[in-house]
């Protein structure tokens, strides 16, 4: 809950021009075909003019674009751009694909890495099976923060406050079960915890054990989760099996730990 304190520093703070760029940018974000401005008055319940200058004001400095018929505004990469010149995250890709590749031809599976973001998990790197079969989930995806490994080895590895605070955030994605009760939650994460890694029957898909570990950071707080959809073959190869896999990215988790 938030304190009397932490709204009266909201109120000296406050940035009206600020507040009203960022609620465009959000509003726009969630509209793949754009809005007109009548649109976005409508849904910002504010005057024409003050969102007029607002548009003008981020399309030139490109954060909007206008549609060539000149009617509908629309976001433009230059988010996704900044956000990926981003240290921490910049770093930890660029690292990752090379290891995770080195990881997916040793293991015959696929993995992806995932990041805690705005209450869920944000596919940032994945890397398809090398051999012709495979379960791979596309980059850019979200998954569930409490109904998948990642997320839940993301939670498990962060201090009690910050696992807090991910969990106020969290918002249900399409498909996820019930939320957990808190103690059957917290018995979860404490077990994940003292084993160090997640394994266990993939929540969305039959076949697929999902195996995920922490990527840590110098605090010793997760600051991505390394995962594969293991998945086992009945013929004749000979793949690694689970635990040799299990271990393999085991090794690759602790190559891109930062501490």
């Amino acid at each position: 809950m938030r304190s009397a304190t932490d709204s009266s520093a909201d109120e000296r703070y406050r940035a009206p021009a600020l507040d009203k760029g960022l609620d465009i940018l959000e509003l726009l974000a969630e509209q793949a075909q754009g809005l007109t401005r009548a649109e976005i008055v409508k849904a910002m319940g504010r005057s024409p003019s003050e969102i007029y200058r607002m548009l003008e004001r981020l399309v030139a400095r490109q954060y909007v674009v206008r549609s060539a018929e000149g009617d509908r505004y629309s976001l433009s990469l230059k988010l996704f751009v900044l956000s990926q010149r981003h240290p921490p995250q910049a770093r930890l890709v660029s690292q990752a694909t090379p290891v995770m590749d080195a990881f997916t031809k040793a293991a015959e599976q696929s993995c992806h890495l995932g990041v805690y973001d705005r209450g869920n998990v944000t596919i940032v790197v994945q890397v398809a099976s090398p051999v012709y079969w495979g379960l791979s989930i596309r980059a850019g995806a979200r998954v569930s923060l409490l109904d998948s490994g990642s997320g839940l080895t993301l939670l498990a590895f962060q201090t009690p406050q910050r696992r807090a605070e991910m969990l106020a955030e969290h918002e249900p994605l399409d498909g996820q079960a019930r939320r957990p009760a808190a103690r059957a939650l917290q018995a979860t994460l404490e077990q994940l915890r003292a084993r160090g890694h997640w394994q266990a029957d993939s929540r969305q898909t039959h076949g697929v054990t999902d195996i995920s570990l922490p990527l840590l950071g110098p605090d010793g707080s997760a600051l991505g989760a390394l995962t594969c959809p293991y998945v086992r073959r009945i013929d004749r190869h000979a793949a690694p099996d689970l635990e040799a896999t299990r271990a393999l990215l085991a090794r690759a988790a602790a190559a891109l730990t930062l501490r």
